[in-house]
């Protein structure tokens, strides 16, 4: 007889700050966020903490006051890990764990544990683990205690160098060694994607937890692991998909997130370099999730950073079966109508209207106006594929319906 498993999450505690570059909503917004990485990482959000705090306080973030609320409720809760959402530096973290006596974490070493549980190839294990190492490099004072000095011997006399010089130049040692083995595995991916020959390529794009998975597996017919939760797909994806009789690639590549740490962009360069190389970008947007034109602007952000922005580009809303505007009570006469309460329809008329046909809205999960999306996948990549080889045209129809 097969045992019951039941998954035991960790308790965990959220800090956010609020200051002048971020109100309540947004706050709250971002530690909405932060709550959703912390139950992917495996852990239970039990209470979350905000201070309003213009300048942070360098030894500690948070006030003196604020700091002792959270030390009593973690010492009476239990409580495994305190989350930040902004990042701490190494003399913080460390000031904090010694006064809450339990693990501290900030948004980007959450980040990088989520990573860390979702790599499955060694590639994907290579750029995290270097990642973490990087991370760990300015933090590695007072992680050890047990030796003061290492020892010299006959010839070996002086000072000898310290535990910690030990430890940091073993880090530093292991990353230039992880930088070579991805140069290598760079190379070789470089060789790969030359090996496609000329097939027009299209990568999946957008921000994390949108449906970009879901959508590869009804387009290609493939089983992509997909998951409502953040980071699903870690590892890039290609498969080779045909539309009437126009076969092109399409890649699935890692979803983007909010203040993603910067040595978390510079690791993962090469997985984006599927995107660089793309000839056509589906930008996939989360239209059910109320803050999904920030959305857009920090994955045309990323987009910029990798030079990528300037690419041929079709905005796939998707989700709207889970789309609901917020709604007015007829006799509410206080409430002011904003963009919470419009309508797909309203929305449409907005500045997505200049958008023209480079706009579609579907529901990769329901399947719904999936014919209109192939129709347009297929037009912008038969235009590519066209623009390269001009004598190919009389081969794939002007339009799709033609079949």
């Amino acid at each position: 007889m097969l045992e019951k498993k039941s998954i035991e999450y960790e308790k965990a505690v959220l800090i956010g700050v609020l200051n002048q570059y971020q109100d309540e909503d947004k706050v709250k917004e971002y530690l909405d966020e932060l709550e959703f990485l912390t139950y992917t990482a495996g852990g239970e959000v039990e209470k979350r903490f905000v201070q309003r705090i213009d300048v942070p306080n360098p030894k500690t973030y948070i006030g003196s006051g604020k700091m002792e609320e959270v030390r009593q409720f973690v010492k009476e809760n239990e409580i495994g890990s305190v989350i930040f959402d902004d990042e701490l530096s190494p003399a913080q973290q460390n000031n904090i764990e010694k006064l809450l006596k339990c693990k501290v974490l900030d948004r980007t070493s959450l980040i990088l544990d989520i990573f860390a549980q979702r790599a499955q190839t060694s590639y994907a294990r290579t750029q995290v683990e270097l990642a973490q190492y990087e991370y760990l490099l300015p933090r590695l004072t007072g992680l050890w205690t047990h030796l003061e000095r290492q020892r010299g011997g006959i010839g070996m006399r002086g000072p000898g160098e310290t535990e910690i010089e030990t430890d940091r130049r073993i880090v530093r040692d292991r990353i230039a060694l992880l930088k070579k083995k991805l140069a290598k595995i760079d190379r070789q991916m470089e060789t790969q994607r030359g090996n496609r020959g000329s097939l027009v390529r299209v990568a999946l794009v957008g921000y994390t937890n949108v449906g970009k998975s879901t959508l590869m597996n009804v387009i290609s017919k493939s089983e992509v692991f997909a998951e409502n939760k953040l980071f699903a797909t870690l590892d890039t994806t290609v498969r080779k998909v045909v539309l009437g009789n126009l076969p092109f690639l399409l890649s699935d590549t890692v979803g983007f997130i909010r203040k993603l740490p910067t040595q978390l962009v510079e690791s993962f360069k090469s997985t984006l370099d599927e995107v660089r190389e793309a000839d056509l970008l589906l930008h996939v947007v989360d239209i059910s999730h109320p803050n999904f034109e920030e959305h857009i602007d920090s994955v045309n952000q990323i987009l910029d950073e990798i030079d990528s922005s300037d690419k041929p580009c079709i905005m796939v809303f998707n989700k709207i079966d889970q789309y609901s505007p917020e709604e007015i009570d007829e006799d509410d006469l206080v409430t002011e109508r904003t963009s919470a309460h419009f309508t797909l329809e309203e929305w449409k008329k907005t500045w997505l209207n200049k958008i023209g046909d480079k706009a579609l809205f579907i529901s990769a999960l329901n399947k719904e106006n999936m014919d209109e999306f192939r129709k347009r996948v297929y037009d912008a990549v038969r235009d590519i594929h066209v623009t390269r080889f001009p004598y190919n045209n009389f081969l794939y129809p002007e339009h799709l319906d033609e079949y």
